[in-house]
């Protein structure tokens, strides 16, 4: 779509301008990783979906795990040439969840630490409903965290669906909770100057409903800041808000928004909280937000839940709490922390935004 002003025609970008516009024609990705996907085989065509928001629970629980073994795939071909860093010890643990389940955590620290460091809490991404934090793109990032002086435990939360599923809201955000009050009853023991809740994606929903949990339970003190990576914290993903222009613009880009809109129907199957802020923190209210830890959003240029992350900001901001965002350029969700070896400059980027942040929220003992 052309719109004509005064001095010259220009194209609206995305699909706002081309509905028919596909990621790998959209100029603005970056080459590096058009040529990375090309390699891949990531442009293939997806078949038609066997599932849609009128199939029954089960039917979406089905595919959920099939889809599972295949995201699970594409975590092992970005990887492939991915090995533990000598640098970074790695030790799992199991702690008792809330319903007397058990939780394991893995704990990615520097070798021969000295000193208190920032600890990030970190819950992977998945739409609320599948992968593990034992996927290779979640482990390398636990260690490459670590690496760079920060100790990071990973949670092995309930899924709504998958191999660590069926378990909807709230189990998973139950389990989080579960591991951030244990990282603060273990401050001393893990030598942390500082807890961060940090997660993209599904994950970034989670760290976010974290935060607004403790605020309604009293213990939001225990965190020190939030990092929110790409964050899913819409569920208007087919009827879509008209204020999130990226829902329009960047749909079918990776994330095919009908298929996140089907699969999370296993967040909450039977509907009850679909303007539940623990569920679906673009609801929360101005009083609930007031008072939260700093924050701090990383969005996706072509990501289409790039604008859910930055309204969120603009309520937390406000509401009077200390944000600060920035967009990387030339990526899809989270395609900042998937492609190591083809865009080092922006992986390391974001870990060291994450670590900067960090940093800046903890109190050093």
């Amino acid at each position: 779509m052309k719109t004509d002003n005064n001095s010259e025609d220009f194209e609206l970008p995305g699909r706002l301008g081309n509905p028919m516009m596909r990621l790998q024609d959209d100029p603005r990705l970056d080459p590096r990783i058009r040529r990375a996907m090309d390699r891949l085989g990531l442009f293939a065509e997806m078949p038609d979906l066997p599932v849609n928001l009128n199939s029954s629970i089960d039917e979406i629980r089905e595919f959920c795990i099939q889809a599972e073994v295949g995201y699970e795939y594409q975590s092992k071909i970005t990887h492939s040439d991915w090995k533990p860093l000598d640098g970074v010890e790695v030790e799992n643990r199991q702690i008792v969840g809330p319903e007397g389940n058990q939780i394991d955590i893995f704990i990615h620290r520097p070798k021969n630490q000295v000193g208190s460091l920032p600890g990030i809490l970190h819950l992977h991404g998945g739409g609320m409903v599948l992968m593990s934090t034992t996927s290779p793109v979640y482990d390398q990032w636990k260690s490459e965290l670590a690496n760079s002086g920060m100790v990071v435990v990973g949670v092995e939360f309930r899924n709504a669906g998958g191999k660590l599923g069926p378990h909807p809201f709230p189990a998973g955000l139950n389990d989080c909770v579960a591991a951030l009050r244990w990282m603060h009853e273990n401050r001393d023991a893990l030598n942390l100057s500082g807890i961060v809740v940090s997660g993209e994606s599904g994950g970034g929903n989670l760290a976010i409903a974290t935060s607004l949990k403790a605020k309604m339970e009293g213990f939001v003190n225990e965190i020190n800041g939030v990092y929110a990576q790409a964050p899913l914290i819409s569920n208007r993903l087919v009827d879509k808000d008209p204020s999130l222009l990226s829902l329009f613009e960047c749909d079918g880009y990776v994330i095919d928004l009908k298929l996140v809109a089907t699969l999370t129907k296993l967040y909450d199957p039977l509907e009850e909280n679909t303007k539940n802020p623990l569920a679906w923190p673009i609801y929360a209210s101005e009083e609930l937000l007031e008072g939260l830890p700093p924050h701090f959003f990383s969005q996706n240029q072509l990501d289409p839940h790039r604008d859910e992350g930055i309204a969120y900001a603009s309520k937390l901001l406000a509401a009077g709490v200390d944000v600060s965002s920035r967009t990387i350029n030339g990526t899809y969700h989270v395609a900042d922390m998937i492609y190591r070896a083809e865009i080092p400059d922006i992986f390391y980027a974001t870990i060291n935004s994450i670590k900067s942040f960090a940093e800046s929220v903890s109190e050093p003992k």
